[in-house]
């Protein structure tokens, strides 16, 4: 499965690129904290939404708080037919250190 950087990632959505920024995390850790171009879809709900969106034309770049959860939701949506599909390298938490130092912390 590939992966993308927080800076390449950064620089992809100021280039206006068209990609779909999955968040898996749950609504709590969301109202916490996020990519403001992400959308929710929380992981213990993926029965609800994941088909929908493996026939997704857009590149898919998911993300959680550290890579593990969407790594599972990559595997998912490759295995469903989704051909553009990468996992956001150290997740939210890399963001957070490599893009954006302002925003909060799981750790305080």
């Amino acid at each position: 499965m590939d992966s993308m950087t927080p800076l390449e990632l950064q620089r992809r959505l100021a280039e206006g690129q068209s990609l779909r920024l999955l968040d898996v995390r749950e609504r709590e850790e969301w109202d916490f904290c996020r990519i403001p171009e992400g959308v929710l879809r929380p992981l213990s709900e993926a029965d609800a939404w994941l088909m929908k969106e493996a026939k997704g034309e857009l590149p898919v770049v998911v993300y959680c708080h550290h890579g593990i959860r969407s790594a599972r939701v990559c595997a998912a949506l490759l295995h469903l037919g989704h051909e553009d599909v990468r996992n956001l390298a150290g997740g939210i938490e890399a963001w957070r250190l490599e893009v954006d130092p302002a925003m909060p912390s799981y750790s305080g």
